[in-house]
């Protein structure tokens, strides 16, 4: 094999050579074929963000049709934490797909997903009795959350924040906060809806407390706490900006719906397993969710999505109230059970501790050096440079724009995200080396200089 020949680059996970390597300008003449063939074949609501057509990846890197191979900070939107094509997960999967690929878990069950239901209920926060369930992807976790949620209580609405996502179906569209790429147009949505401000530390200032307050006082006068029910929130915010609350205020606005018999979501599908440096970031805030909605790296790459919760409350849906054909496919649970594994055993908390210190540090240097950073945050491998006009701290999002698209350009896959699109976030499998780490830093670094 040599390094130029992407057809000798068929097997993915840590076997690839670990180094960034652009031999053509992006895309390439193979990548740019098959991107052709993908404009005309695929809807233009398909949209895509990096200019190559993979073929192989793991570890740190992605390899492209022309063998070009690309630093990873993205893990396909949080979803690879463990590497892509991890020698475990792709070993479970391969078992599993010659025994049987596919019954209906509602037709005839089988352990695997129940061994996904009680690691669930294990790992998810909270001393107390416990129920899952599975689908297919996070948003309809989330619609199924929202399910058993009204159910449990016999009440309608549902309140999400600002700068909130949970997905672009219906409902969750309803949920989702930032109107483009993801609702315009769309409507109209699923009613009994409501947004309230959350807390955004470095632009509203307000303490845990303060924030709180003033969301719970919005709700109780605008709403009703007797109609609601359930309170959805991302403990740190994903697509929004990585926005990570004040202190205080998630524990206060769970007080809250102790109080008043509303159900607590959390939204962990971005922030869960290991991503954060916790397996779930609601670990980090001290709070234990009613309802807990997980998918991205729970699978390594397969879809798959949970719900986990009170037993008393997730058991309030009747018998065929929940499920999907697809939900809890047997293949998706053998690579969850796999990834559970390595998330557990194989260092992946401590990894992603260390990944956050290199991203903090090299961030927080670019930051004291160049004020059109206004904010670095984030916890483990999910951390987050906001950009802004130092004038007057005003989002800059063409200044994003143009730091990603150079940084890819040079063989770095960055992500953007914000609900104003001033935010680069960075969000590693936690298999890349430091090395490698670094490298792709430092073509970020200078993507900005140059900027």
């Amino acid at each position: 094999m040599t390094l130029t020949d992407p057809l000798a680059l068929t097997a993915g996970g840590p076997s690839l050579p670990q180094e960034r390597r652009v031999l053509t300008a992006l895309p390439g003449p193979r990548s740019a074929e098959i991107l052709a063939r993908k404009s005309d074949a695929v809807a233009a609501g398909v949209a895509h963000t990096v200019p190559v057509a993979a073929v192989a990846a793991g570890g740190g890197v992605v390899v492209d049709a022309d063998g070009n191979s690309l630093i990873d900070l993205g893990s396909g939107i949080a979803v690879t934490t463990v590497g892509n094509a991890h020698p475990k997960v792709a070993a479970a999967i391969a078992a599993q797909a010659v025994q049987f690929t596919h019954t209906c878990f509602m037709i005839s069950p089988y352990e695997s997903y129940v061994d996904v239901a009680e690691a669930l209920n294990r790992l998810t926060p909270g001393d107390f009795a416990k129920k899952s369930a599975l689908f297919n992807s996070g948003a309809e976790a989330v619609e199924n959350a929202v399910k058993i949620a009204r159910k449990h209580t016999g009440r309608q609405a549902v309140v999400a924040l600002d700068h909130g996502y949970h997905g672009r179906t219906n409902l969750t569209m309803a949920l989702t906060a930032k109107s483009m790429p993801y609702k315009s147009g769309f409507g109209p949505f699923a009613p009994e809806v409501y947004r309230v401000p959350g807390s955004y530390p470095f632009r509203d200032g307000l303490s845990g407390a303060e924030a709180a307050a003033r969301a719970i006082t919005l709700i109780e006068k605008q709403i009703g706490a007797d109609n609601l029910a359930a309170v959805i929130i991302e403990p740190i915010q994903g697509e929004g900006g990585f926005i990570v609350p004040a202190d205080g205020f998630l524990p206060a606005v769970v007080d809250w719906c102790r109080d008043n018999g509303v159900v607590f979501i959390a939204d962990e599908v971005q922030t869960g397993f290991a991503r954060t440096g916790a397996m779930f970031a609601s670990e980090i805030f001290g709070i234990e969710p009613d309802l807990i909605t997980t998918a991205k790296g729970i699978a390594a790459g397969l879809p798959l999505a949970g719900v986990t919760g009170r037993a008393e409350i997730m058991d309030s849906a009747h018998a065929g109230g929940l499920g999907g054909t697809y939900g809890g496919n047997p293949i998706a649970c053998a690579a969850a059970i796999a990834a559970i594994d390595v998330f557990e055993n194989d260092g992946m908390l401590e990894r992603a501790a260390q990944i956050g210190g290199i991203l903090t540090a090299r961030l927080e240097a670019m930051r004291a050096s160049d004020p059109r950073i206004g904010d670095v945050r984030g916890h483990g491998a999910m951390v987050a440079a906001e950009f802004v006009d130092p004038a007057t701290g005003a989002p800059d999002a063409a200044l994003t724009g143009a730091v990603a698209k150079a940084a890819i350009a040079q063989g770095v896959i960055v992500l953007t995200c914000g609900t104003f699109g001033n935010v680069i976030r960075f969000l590693p499998p936690l298999a890349i080396g430091d090395d490698l780490l670094n490298e792709g830093l430092d073509i970020v670094a200078a993507a900005l200089a140059a900027a």
